[in-house]
Protein backbone atom coordinates (compact mmCIF):
# COMPACT_ATOMS: atom_id res chain seq x y z
CA UNK A 1 0.00 0.00 0.00
CA UNK A 2 1.45 3.35 -1.03
CA UNK A 3 1.50 6.02 1.65
CA UNK A 4 -0.08 9.39 0.94
CA UNK A 5 2.51 12.06 0.16
CA UNK A 6 1.66 15.37 1.76
CA UNK A 7 3.42 18.46 0.40
CA UNK A 8 4.74 21.11 2.77
CA UNK A 9 2.58 24.14 3.52
CA UNK A 10 3.69 27.17 1.43
CA UNK A 11 2.20 29.52 4.05
CA UNK A 12 4.57 28.32 6.78
CA UNK A 13 6.99 31.12 7.68
CA UNK A 14 9.77 28.83 8.95
CA UNK A 15 9.68 25.65 6.85
CA UNK A 16 12.70 23.95 8.47
CA UNK A 17 12.08 22.95 12.10
CA UNK A 18 14.70 24.38 14.42
CA UNK A 19 16.09 26.70 11.72
CA UNK A 20 14.72 30.24 12.28
CA UNK A 21 17.32 31.53 9.82
CA UNK A 22 15.26 30.15 6.91
CA UNK A 23 11.98 31.81 5.92
CA UNK A 24 9.54 31.40 3.08
CA UNK A 25 9.13 34.86 1.62
CA UNK A 26 5.55 34.69 0.34
CA UNK A 27 3.96 34.62 3.82
CA UNK A 28 6.46 37.23 5.05
CA UNK A 29 6.23 40.11 2.59
CA UNK A 30 3.61 42.79 3.09
CA UNK A 31 4.42 45.42 0.46
CA UNK A 32 2.05 45.55 -2.54
CA UNK A 33 5.16 46.29 -4.60
CA UNK A 34 6.73 42.89 -3.82
CA UNK A 35 5.41 39.62 -5.24
CA UNK A 36 6.97 36.26 -4.34
CA UNK A 37 5.96 32.78 -5.47
CA UNK A 38 5.38 29.67 -3.36
CA UNK A 39 8.33 28.01 -1.63
CA UNK A 40 10.88 30.71 -2.47
CA UNK A 41 13.08 31.04 0.62
CA UNK A 42 15.67 33.34 2.15
CA UNK A 43 18.42 32.19 4.54
CA UNK A 44 19.97 34.64 7.01
CA UNK A 45 21.42 33.84 10.47
CA UNK A 46 20.85 37.39 11.75
CA UNK A 47 17.20 38.18 11.00
CA UNK A 48 15.67 36.56 7.95
CA UNK A 49 12.28 38.07 8.79
CA UNK A 50 13.65 41.57 8.11
CA UNK A 51 14.04 40.78 4.41
CA UNK A 52 11.76 43.58 3.20
CA UNK A 53 13.62 46.31 5.05
CA UNK A 54 17.20 44.98 4.93
CA UNK A 55 17.30 43.34 1.51
CA UNK A 56 14.90 45.33 -0.68
CA UNK A 57 16.41 48.81 -0.69
CA UNK A 58 15.25 52.22 -1.98
CA UNK A 59 11.86 50.78 -2.87
CA UNK A 60 9.61 53.81 -3.15
CA UNK A 61 7.66 52.64 -6.20
CA UNK A 62 6.01 52.34 -8.58
CA UNK A 63 8.46 49.69 -9.86
CA UNK A 64 7.82 46.21 -8.51
CA UNK A 65 10.01 43.36 -7.35
CA UNK A 66 8.68 40.05 -8.67
CA UNK A 67 10.30 36.75 -7.63
CA UNK A 68 9.06 33.42 -8.93
CA UNK A 69 8.45 30.06 -7.27
CA UNK A 70 11.04 27.66 -5.85
CA UNK A 71 13.88 30.20 -5.70
CA UNK A 72 16.79 29.98 -3.24
CA UNK A 73 18.14 33.27 -1.88
CA UNK A 74 21.30 33.03 0.20
CA UNK A 75 22.34 35.34 3.03
CA UNK A 76 22.87 38.95 2.02
CA UNK A 77 21.06 38.92 -1.32
CA UNK A 78 20.00 42.50 -1.97
CA UNK A 79 17.75 44.14 -4.51
CA UNK A 80 18.50 47.80 -5.23
CA UNK A 81 15.34 49.37 -6.56
CA UNK A 82 14.84 52.41 -8.75
CA UNK A 83 14.57 54.81 -5.79
CA UNK A 84 18.36 54.60 -5.55
CA UNK A 85 18.73 56.57 -8.79
CA UNK A 86 20.11 60.12 -8.84
CA UNK A 87 20.06 62.74 -11.58
CA UNK A 88 23.01 62.55 -13.94
CA UNK A 89 22.08 65.34 -16.33
CA UNK A 90 23.21 68.27 -14.15
CA UNK A 91 26.48 69.33 -12.51
CA UNK A 92 25.62 67.51 -9.23
CA UNK A 93 24.06 64.15 -8.39
CA UNK A 94 23.17 65.23 -4.82
CA UNK A 95 19.39 64.93 -4.08
CA UNK A 96 18.94 68.35 -2.42
CA UNK A 97 15.08 68.30 -2.21
CA UNK A 98 15.08 65.08 -0.17
CA UNK A 99 16.89 66.82 2.70
CA UNK A 100 13.87 68.96 3.63
CA UNK A 101 13.68 72.62 4.59
CA UNK A 102 13.24 75.08 1.74
CA UNK A 103 15.09 72.61 -0.49
CA UNK A 104 11.95 70.48 -0.54
CA UNK A 105 10.25 73.09 -2.75
CA UNK A 106 12.30 71.74 -5.64
CA UNK A 107 10.98 68.18 -5.34
CA UNK A 108 10.19 68.27 -9.06
CA UNK A 109 13.91 67.74 -9.62
CA UNK A 110 13.49 64.21 -8.24
CA UNK A 111 10.48 63.35 -10.39
CA UNK A 112 10.75 61.32 -13.56
CA UNK A 113 14.18 59.92 -12.83
CA UNK A 114 15.27 57.26 -15.35
CA UNK A 115 13.66 53.89 -14.67
CA UNK A 116 14.37 50.42 -16.01
CA UNK A 117 11.00 49.14 -14.82
CA UNK A 118 10.24 46.15 -12.61
CA UNK A 119 12.93 43.84 -11.28
CA UNK A 120 11.92 40.27 -12.15
CA UNK A 121 13.42 36.98 -10.98
CA UNK A 122 12.13 33.87 -12.71
CA UNK A 123 11.31 30.48 -11.20
CA UNK A 124 13.85 27.99 -9.83
CA UNK A 125 16.59 30.64 -9.52
CA UNK A 126 19.55 30.36 -7.12
CA UNK A 127 21.08 33.63 -5.92
CA UNK A 128 24.32 33.05 -4.01
CA UNK A 129 25.64 34.71 -0.86
CA UNK A 130 25.93 38.48 -1.07
CA UNK A 131 24.48 38.88 -4.56
CA UNK A 132 23.33 42.41 -5.46
CA UNK A 133 20.66 42.83 -8.14
CA UNK A 134 20.44 46.29 -9.72
CA UNK A 135 17.17 48.01 -10.71
CA UNK A 136 15.17 46.68 -13.64
CA UNK A 137 17.17 43.50 -14.11
CA UNK A 138 15.40 40.35 -15.31
CA UNK A 139 16.85 37.00 -14.25
CA UNK A 140 15.62 34.04 -16.26
CA UNK A 141 14.17 30.73 -15.08
CA UNK A 142 16.66 28.21 -13.75
CA UNK A 143 19.50 30.74 -13.56
CA UNK A 144 22.35 30.67 -11.04
CA UNK A 145 24.14 33.79 -9.79
CA UNK A 146 27.50 33.21 -8.10
CA UNK A 147 28.21 34.55 -4.61
CA UNK A 148 29.24 38.19 -4.43
CA UNK A 149 28.06 39.03 -7.93
CA UNK A 150 26.56 42.37 -8.94
CA UNK A 151 23.89 41.77 -11.58
CA UNK A 152 23.61 44.84 -13.80
CA UNK A 153 21.95 43.33 -16.87
CA UNK A 154 19.50 40.59 -17.75
CA UNK A 155 20.43 36.94 -17.21
CA UNK A 156 19.19 34.32 -19.72
CA UNK A 157 17.16 31.27 -18.74
CA UNK A 158 19.41 28.64 -17.16
CA UNK A 159 22.39 30.97 -17.35
CA UNK A 160 25.22 30.84 -14.81
CA UNK A 161 26.66 34.28 -14.15
CA UNK A 162 29.29 35.68 -11.81
CA UNK A 163 31.49 38.66 -11.09
CA UNK A 164 31.21 42.43 -10.72
CA UNK A 165 29.62 43.22 -13.07
CA UNK A 166 28.17 39.74 -13.49
CA UNK A 167 28.97 38.11 -16.82
CA UNK A 168 27.65 34.93 -18.39
CA UNK A 169 29.94 32.02 -17.53
CA UNK A 170 27.93 29.33 -19.26
CA UNK A 171 24.43 27.98 -19.66
CA UNK A 172 23.44 24.94 -17.66
CA UNK A 173 22.01 23.22 -20.75
CA UNK A 174 22.13 23.63 -24.51
CA UNK A 175 19.50 25.76 -26.25
CA UNK A 176 17.34 22.83 -27.30
CA UNK A 177 17.26 21.42 -23.77
CA UNK A 178 16.45 24.83 -22.31
CA UNK A 179 13.51 25.10 -24.70
CA UNK A 180 12.24 21.73 -23.53
CA UNK A 181 12.61 22.65 -19.87
CA UNK A 182 10.73 25.90 -20.41
CA UNK A 183 7.98 23.98 -22.17
CA UNK A 184 7.68 21.57 -19.23
CA UNK A 185 7.67 24.50 -16.74
CA UNK A 186 7.49 22.16 -13.76
CA UNK A 187 7.23 25.12 -11.38
CA UNK A 188 3.70 25.70 -12.67
CA UNK A 189 2.59 22.18 -11.80
CA UNK A 190 0.18 21.62 -8.90
CA UNK A 191 2.16 21.10 -5.72
CA UNK A 192 0.85 17.54 -5.49
CA UNK A 193 2.41 16.74 -8.85
CA UNK A 194 5.69 18.34 -7.79
CA UNK A 195 5.58 16.27 -4.61
CA UNK A 196 5.05 13.03 -6.49
CA UNK A 197 7.93 13.69 -8.89
CA UNK A 198 10.43 15.68 -6.85
CA UNK A 199 13.18 13.11 -7.40
CA UNK A 200 12.76 13.45 -11.16
CA UNK A 201 12.73 17.26 -10.90
CA UNK A 202 15.96 17.25 -8.89
CA UNK A 203 17.93 14.41 -10.43
CA UNK A 204 16.13 13.04 -13.49
CA UNK A 205 16.69 13.58 -17.18
CA UNK A 206 14.72 15.98 -19.35
CA UNK A 207 13.09 12.96 -20.99
CA UNK A 208 11.96 11.66 -17.61
CA UNK A 209 10.64 15.08 -16.67
CA UNK A 210 8.67 15.32 -19.90
CA UNK A 211 7.27 11.84 -19.30
CA UNK A 212 5.66 12.88 -16.00
CA UNK A 213 4.60 16.37 -17.07
CA UNK A 214 1.12 15.40 -18.19
CA UNK A 215 -1.99 15.60 -16.01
Amino acid sequence: MTSVQLPPDPSTLHPMPGQPRVVLLKPLVTSPLVEVGDFTYYDDPDDATAFETRNVLYHYGPERLVIGRYCALATGVRFLMNGANHRLDGPSTFPFPSMGGSWAQNVDLLVDLPSRGDTVVGNDVWLGNGVTVMPGVRIGHGAVVAAGSVVVKDVPDYGVVGGNPARLIRRRFDDATVDRLLAVAWWDWPVEQVTAHQRTIMAGTVEELEAVSGP
